[in-house]
């Protein structure tokens, strides 16, 4: 009984409490209350392709809308080859055809939420990094009317977190905002990333693990994510995001 108590307070305070303390700051924070409202207008984050010719490949996210945003946010990718007059936006939404290209402007607001750049890739390693990104993008499983799920996923987050798997040389993580990224594709339970460098466990991402180089340690409880990252050093707190450098 003593163990149990011991895991109960670790749970509480760990995921509970910091979920409690988001959704009561995003309780008060002033939000549009439907998508109608909401400023879905660019951020101004990305350069203009005409002043920025290289080649590009981002990782952006933003908070997303509605009460789920005190411990939610939406990922999307970015990707721009060389010379192109345009960037080319890929992304999975809940709504009509799932896998949606170029439906909102590059570095467009989320609900009103400003995005951040979670990776950003430029010049030569991202020009051969967008056709593995188009493959992976094509190759997601789960891109047909009706297999969107906003909890556990699949999601829009399982969506980018299945490129950033397919396609480790990008290097980046998802924020352990972004619910949905530990659902893994097809039913699986058990993924190593191909260049051996992370593993991933869970059930149905409902609760699991990730630890590697990329993710560092993660403990994985109902969406939420707790763990520490190796390099750059930080700490991973549920609904409130990574901290460190």
């Amino acid at each position: 009984m003593k163990f149990v108590r011991r895991l109960l307070v670790a749970f509480l305070l760990i995921y509970l409490l910091p979920a409690l303390a988001s959704a009561g700051l995003w309780y008060i924070k002033d939000r549009p209350q439907s998508w109608r409202e909401a400023d879905w207008s660019s951020a101004g984050l990305l350069p203009k392709p005409a002043e920025s010719p290289e080649a590009a490949v981002y990782i952006l996210s933003a908070t997303t809308g509605g009460m789920k945003g005190a411990v939610a946010s939406h990922a999307w990718i970015v990707t721009k080859d060389e010379g192109a007059p345009a960037y080319t936006r890929y992304e999975k939404v809940g709504w009509g055809k799932p896998v949606r290209k170029n439906a909102y402007q590059a570095d467009g607001r989320w609900y009103s939420n400003e995005p951040h750049i979670v990776v950003m890739i430029t010049g030569e390693k991202a020009q051969r990094l967008i056709p593995k990104v188009e493959r992976a993008i094509a190759k997601y499983p789960y891109a047909s009317p009706g297999t969107y799920r906003l909890w556990p996923g699949p999601n829009s987050n399982t969506f980018v977190a299945h490129v950033l798997r397919s396609v480790p040389e990008i290097g980046a993580v998802l924020p352990p905002s972004a619910v949905g990224r530990d659902y893994l594709p097809e039913g699986k339970l058990f993924h190593i990333d191909s260049d051996g460098r992370d593993l991933h466990a869970t059930l149905y991402g409902l609760a699991g693990i990730s630890a590697g180089w990329r993710s560092g340690l993660e403990l994985h409880f109902m969406g939420l994510v707790a763990g520490v990252d190796i390099a750059p050093a930080g700490v991973k707190i549920p609904a409130l995001g990574r901290f460190g450098s």
